[in-house]
């Protein structure tokens, strides 16, 4: 095979720098703006921090009003951070607990027992997903107001895990239809019970696609939060940081994103194997 051309070689080098820097750039500024003064944004060069400072950072945990140099106190809050940070990992954490429970659940026995019907199942699995969620606003509101939940976090715990569930079952049940029915009996052959067979055996050899199914769960979405969550003390982050008004507190704001976007960034650089992997997985046993 006759090796390709240098320019050839240089050219998908330079494409794939250019993608490089077009993904790490946003990164790049917002860094930079939530370690600026507010003074320097103004008067500064607005891709280079002259003096970086943490000010923005520490504003997000103070519980009083206080004067940092530029800005007045008139144009000073208080930001309960820490609240809404507790308050997104109860929910993300309840979140997927929930939907996996359920999730592995309901897709055993749509993919392991395969039930008459069973892809007619599946389609309408999907269908229930794909069905714009927005329509569904307002009578879900009226729900969760009778209730009695509205301005509590257990709305979101009810909200979220219904968002996700059909779509991770549609992925766990394909996953689970491919796996072998030998390996489950050949354990209860060995004298293991079912439950046993499925949390020691199938359970762990599903680990990517669980991961993957825990991490679609994770994703936020900023109108249910802002809908639901009216109190400061009681929101979540996404729907904390949309009370910023982005002219007189961007800076803070933008603090705040980078915040919540260290442990995204985390749980994606220790689960991005198992997550492209259990996802390729599903999708191609579900094709």
């Amino acid at each position: 095979m006759n090796p390709k051309p240098w320019w050839t070689k240089l050219g998908h080098r330079g494409l794939m720098l250019l993608a490089a820097v077009y993904c790490v750039f946003p990164i790049y500024f917002m860094l930079a703006q939530s370690l600026k003064t507010p003074k320097e944004d103004v008067f500064g060069n607005p891709f280079i921090v002259v003096n970086p400072t943490l000010e923005n950072f520490e504003e997000l945990f103070e519980r009083e009003r206080e004067v940092h140099g530029f800005v007045g106190s008139a144009l000073r809050r208080s930001y309960p951070f820490a609240d809404w940070l507790l308050n997104t990992v109860i929910v993300f954490a309840g979140s997927v607990v929930a939907t996996l429970v359920a999730g592995v659940a309901a897709a055993d026995a749509l993919g392991r027992l395969r039930p008459p019907g069973f892809r007619w199942w599946r389609r309408g699995i999907l269908a229930i997903y794909v069905i714009p969620q927005t329509l569904l606003f307002i009578p879900l509101y009226q729900v969760i107001h009778r209730i009695g939940l509205d301005d509590n976090l257990v709305a979101l715990l009810l909200i979220y895990p219904t968002m996700a569930l059909p779509f991770c079952v549609w992925m766990l049940s394909a996953y689970f239809q491919s796996l072998p029915r030998e390996i489950e009996e050949a354990a209860l052959i060995e004298g293991a019970s079912r439950a046993t067979a499925f949390f020691h055996i199938i359970l762990p050899m599903s680990r990517p696609v669980l991961v993957a199914a825990g991490i679609f769960t994770l994703g936020s979405d900023f109108m249910i939060a802002s809908v639901f969550l009216l109190t400061p003390g009681n929101q979540t982050i996404t729907a904390g940081l949309g009370t910023f008004d982005v002219s007189l507190e961007e800076l803070v704001a933008v603090a705040g994103v980078n915040l919540f976007a260290i442990p995204v960034l985390a749980i994606s650089a220790v689960f991005a194997r198992s997550y492209v992997r259990g996802l390729t997985a599903a999708m191609l046993e579900g094709a």
